[in-house]
């Protein structure tokens, strides 16, 4: 399965010409459409008939100082239920400090005390939700105070919470980049039961030292390989999305992206059942 976020941005123009692109499934950050009524609704419930939705949240900030926000989680709820969501994924990191957003997604010190403090919070989400919460390694430009690696730190946090992983190809290479680690390596040493479904998209390198992660290019062929590399050794189906926020295309442009991945995907899978066998 190969997805694409919905976005408002062509959301009319598919609607009127849906034969410019053919993803498998849609996502959409629940943020964006909790409470939109009217013409935009219906667009979108017209996809929901067509197409299985996951979500991918902004505002849960899961490791921030604050407590939970059961008002939010109340409506998030509503809306799982409602538009019968698959999956509901967020980021591993924090993005407000006294219920003041900080609309970015900050890093989390890689420290014993932070997988205390965030455990029983993902913990607290699952119950609520009655679902696993997936959670998405994030990119970030500088490690704030860590005292294990990052990898270990991962590692904790989804086998003492039960959450499940969303694994962003493009993040684990955008970090190894930055941060002068193997990608690939990194990956390995993941819980591979874990992985839910997997995320990929463009980013902008600025300089020979740092890459941004801005999910606004199309994806060069080191970050499709790194794809392959994981569909490999997944060795089993799980959906793919393609991220694209920024700089968005024309459909087309977006369905042969959609195209290539499925590609890979497909001879992955066709290589993980000739292992079987």
């Amino acid at each position: 399965m190969i997805g694409i976020g919905y976005r408002k941005d062509f959301a009319e123009e598919w609607a009127e010409q849906p034969e410019l692109i053919s993803p498998d499934f849609i996502e959409v950050a629940p943020e964006n459409w909790i409470n939109v009524g009217g013409y935009w609704k219906k667009l979108f419930f017209e996809k929901l008939q067509q197409y299985p939705l996951f979500t991918h949240g902004l505002s849960l900030s899961i490791g921030s100082p604050d407590d939970i926000d059961f008002d939010f989680l109340k409506k998030l709820k509503l809306f799982l239920n409602e538009t019968q969501a698959k999956y509901y994924s967020e980021h591993l990191s924090f993005s407000k400090c006294d219920n003041a957003h900080l609309y970015d997604l900050l890093p989390i010190p890689f420290t014993e005390d932070a997988i205390k403090h965030i455990v029983p919070k993902i913990q607290q989400v699952q119950d609520y939700l009655e679902r696993p919460l997936v959670l998405e390694i994030v990119s970030y430009y500088s490690p704030l105070a860590a005292e294990m690696k990052e990898i270990d730190f991962i590692n904790a946090i989804l086998n003492e919470s039960g959450c499940l992983l969303l694994l962003d190809v493009n993040n684990i290479y955008v970090n190894g980049f930055n941060h002068s680690f193997d990608p690939k390596e990194f990956i390995l040493q993941l819980p591979k039961e874990k992985v839910a479904y997997i995320h990929i998209a463009g980013h902008l390198q600025v300089d020979d030292g740092l890459i941004i992660d801005t999910h606004g290019e199309p994806i060069i062929d080191p970050v499709y390989e790194l794809f392959e590399f994981t569909m490999n050794w997944l060795q089993k189906p799980v959906p793919v999305l393609l991220e694209r926020d920024f700089n968005i295309p024309q459909l087309d442009e977006l369905q042969k992206e959609l195209n290539q991945l499925k590609y890979i995907y497909n001879k992955a899978i066709q290589k993980s059942q000739e292992y079987v066998a």
